[in-house]
C-alpha cells in the first residue's frame, strides 16, 4: 500500500512520530522497537536512529507499506 505524508510546511519530521503519525505504530515505544528491529527502510536503505529528520522527497517503507514524503506548502509557496 502507498500513501504520502504532508509535512505541511514543516521541515521535517522525526522517523518514531511520522510512524506515530501515520498509524503504522500505535504507540512510541511500538515505533522505536519497528524501528530499532531494522524494520524500517529510508530511502530503501535501513534506519536505525529513531529520531532521524525525515524531509520532503523521501520515502519511508515496513513491509508492504510505502509512505512517499511530500510538502503541500513547498509545492505552493502562494498558497
Amino acid at each position: 500500500m502507498q500513501q504520502q505524508f504532508d509535512l505541511a510546511g514543516h521541515p521535517y519530521v522525526a522517523l518514531c512520530d511520522l510512524l506515530k503519525l501515520s498509524g503504522w505504530a500505535h504507540s512510541g515505544g511500538e515505533a522505536k522497537h519497528l524501528i530499532s528491529a531494522g524494520q524500517i527502510l529510508r530511502n530503501q536503505q535501513p534506519e536505525q536512529r529513531k529520531t532521524a529528520k525525515i524531509k520532503a522527497g523521501e520515502r519511508i517503507s515496513m513491509h508492504q507499506q510505502t509512505l512517499d514524503i511530500i510538502d503541500s506548502h513547498q509545492a505552493n509557496p502562494d498558497e
